[in-house]
């Protein structure tokens, strides 16, 4: 369904009762407005829909609210969890007074940035293939206040147990610690959800690959595959609903939270990409790891420009819990080969067209307009500029001397460094009108409100380590 009279042919022929119109909001999270299929017409996809902006965080003042959703044909899915027929539409944000897009929606920065590769010239498609991991638990509590503060995780794959009484008792088939990685069940209890998860992200629209367990206990993967960085960024959006929602049919809950348990692995969502020009892969040469120069100057772009880079790939306070040393987490910015110690690793391809560059550092909280647009901006920022990235490491770089590894460049530590980053170096995202400064001070003003509740909050380890002092 490409065209508004394509959808509405369809909600006539096969009797839908609702259309869900979503919109993606600053921090990453799916908003909708539910329309009775009898109020939906060819008006609706040309005039849109009035919401109130104010009520989103990081976006408009009480005495501008309004502004104006306009769905996008090409998205509309039927969706597999409701009761009542119902098809999904995504749509873009525009001013209501003006008709322009809004300059904070991110999925019309994805488009800008789509817009603003061609007019460079350097290409004209840029491919994008995420692969976000999450955690799915059988239960999740938590509290927050002034004098009680905790959260308690459950899951049968749990290394230990925790007292919790099953129907059927314990199995004893436990995940130990970090070694997770590929099995099969019944050590791997998540093989039947993960295929249902896949099947619904399927049946929404989404071209999926596979799906298996993740290194720490309760941790999963789904792959979907590459396509272009709006339609990449869609299809997360719809992978992570109908993970979250899959999980809780099944009574469990599902998290992309990036680092839920301390001393496992966290949840990245390392982000292949490749750009393409008249139909042939540019990444394709004859430099390190059969790469192109222009890969190359992309990698030195997106080494240069990491840190800003991380107040979007790397969204949360708790993003910087999983980029620790002792984890699969890339913290140092160098590339190599097959490395999976480099923030930019080269995967093995058997043919030029396979050619990509791997960014590892990313995280599933990330909202993917934003986090697939930047990373794009700094790539084409080491093209232009003919960014060096310096020499390949292709040894393992968690195995370095300690002298070594403090010669090369790291990922921030921290959400507020990664926002003070993002300040001082925006002008690459500028570029094209893709980000404008109104947005990124919008960003940093919604994203330093998380720092700084961190910040004032008593953790339960600063019991442990200054109660007694």
């Amino acid at each position: 369904m490409q065209t508004a009279k394509a959808v509405l042919k369809f909600i006539k022929d096969d009797e839908v009762q609702y259309i869900d119109f979503r919109f993606t909001d600053p921090r990453g999270k799916w908003h909708h407005i539910t329309y009775d299929a009898s109020m939906v017409d060819q008006a609706t996809f040309a005039n849109g829909i009035m919401f109130d902006g104010s009520s989103i965080a990081g976006w408009k003042t009480v005495n501008e609210s309004d502004m104006t959703l306009i769905p996008d044909p090409a998205t509309a899915q039927v969706v597999p969890f409701t009761s009542a027929p119902t098809l999904m539409i995504i749509c873009d944000i525009l001013e209501p007074k003006t008709g322009e897009p809004y300059n904070r929606d991110p999925r019309g920065i994805a488009k800008r940035a789509e817009a603003y590769l061609n007019s460079t010239g350097i290409a004209d498609r840029n491919y994008v293939g995420p692969e976000p991991e999450f955690f799915v638990f059988d239960s999740a509590e938590f509290t927050f206040g002034p004098y009680h503060t905790s959260f308690k995780l459950t899951s049968s794959e749990l290394p230990i147990g925790d007292g919790t009484h099953r129907e059927g008792g314990h199995h004893g088939h436990r995940i130990q610690s970090k070694a997770g990685y590929l099995p099969v069940p019944p050590l791997d209890s998540g093989q039947d959800m993960r295929g249902m998860m896949l099947a619904v992200t399927k049946a929404m629209g989404v071209i999926v690959e596979k799906h298996h367990h993740e290194v720490a206990p309760a941790q999963h993967e789904l792959s979907i595959q590459y396509d272009t960085l709006l339609r990449s960024a869609d299809s997360i959006q719809t992978l992570k609903y109908c993970v979250l929602n899959a999980a809780h049919q099944l009574g469990k809950t599902a998290t992309f939270m990036p680092k839920p348990v301390y001393g496992e692995s966290g949840s990245g969502m390392h982000v292949h990409q490749s750009l393409w020009k008249d139909g042939k892969p540019l990444f394709a040469g004859n430099e390190h790891a059969s790469l192109s120069r222009e890969a190359l100057w992309y990698i030195g772009g997106i080494i240069k420009h990491a840190r800003a880079l991380n107040a979007f790939t790397n969204p949360t306070t708790n993003s910087y819990k999983r980029l620790v040393p002792g984890h699969e987490a890339p913290l140092l910015l160098a590339y190599s080969g097959g490395n999976r110690s480099a923030s930019c690793r080269i995967p093995f391809a058997t043919s030029p067209e396979a050619r990509r560059v791997e960014v590892r550092f990313p995280d599933s909280a990330a909202n993917p307009y934003l986090a697939f647009a930047a990373v794009l901006m700094a790539g084409l920022d080491g093209i232009l500029n003919k960014i060096d990235p310096g020499v390949p490491m292709n040894q393992d770089l968690y195995e370095l001397p300690q002298g070594e590894q403090q010669e090369i460049p790291t990922v921030c530590g921290s959400l507020r460094a990664a926002l003070v980053s993002l300040d001082k170096d925006r002008a690459f995202l500028r570029a094209g009108g893709v980000f404008d400064d109104d947005f990124i001070d919008s960003y940093i003003k919604l994203k330093m409100q998380e720092v700084t509740l961190l910040e004032r909050t008593p953790q339960s380890s600063e019991f442990k380590m200054y109660y007694s002092v």
